[in-house]
């Protein structure tokens, strides 16, 4: 596995040594997490998980010029959503002092 990556499998396989429930359940409990988040933005809703942080839908604003960085070609770019990850007090007080 490479470096620091903590991948949806083994956030399985942790919980399943944790509570050792069947690793089927686990895998589709999460599913239904993930697409009730992405259900919740497609919606336009603000998915926010107190004590980890917020997901939701910012939109860019277009531009008449950007370059294609495949072919250098000049397109113009439409106004868009993306989505945005705000972590919460909790999160930041556990990760930011490790990163710096």
């Amino acid at each position: 596995m490479a470096g620091n990556k903590l991948t949806k499998a083994e956030i399985i396989e942790n919980i399943y040594e944790k509570l050792g429930v069947n690793r089927k359940d686990i895998h589709n409990v999460l599913d239904e997490f993930f697409d009730e988040v992405k259900s919740g933005l497609r919606r336009d809703k603000v998915v926010e998980l107190r004590g980890f942080g917020t997901f939701e839908i910012r939109t860019r604003k277009g531009r008449e010029r950007a370059r294609n960085p495949k072919t250098g070609e000049i397109v113009p770019v439409s106004a868009h959503g993306v989505a945005v990850f705000r972590p919460g007090k909790e999160l930041k007080r556990i990760a930011w002092p490790l990163r710096r």
